[in-house]
């Protein structure tokens, strides 16, 4: 993946300009700019900001275009959370217990 051409796209796709993304991500336009001119990386931090004007997690921009974004609903984000505080034979029991319904 080319991380360059990733921002592009997503910049694009939301018909921003680079000055656009600029002032959403709280970055400069030259730092931007900068990166295509000298075909560089930005940092995770900035990498961070870009993902956060666009409104995604940095997951979502390094995920594949065929791949499916899963969200949990609150009851299965509940589940999982009290899950986690069960000892690992009470884990298992839960476990049987969910297959057979």
């Amino acid at each position: 993946m080319n991380v360059l051409d990733k921002i592009v796209q997503l910049r694009e796709s939301r018909k921003w300009s680079e000055y656009q993304l600029a002032e959403k991500s709280g970055l400069t336009q030259s730092t931007i700019s900068s990166w295509y001119r000298k075909n560089m990386l930005p940092t995770i931090p900035s990498l961070q900001k870009i993902c956060d004007a666009f409104d995604i997690t940095l997951s979502q921009f390094f995920m594949k275009e065929n791949e499916e974004i899963h969200s949990l609903t609150d009851n299965q984000s509940k589940l999982l959370q009290a899950a986690t505080r069960l000892q690992p034979e009470q884990y298992q029991q839960l476990i049987k217990f969910i297959e057979s319904l």
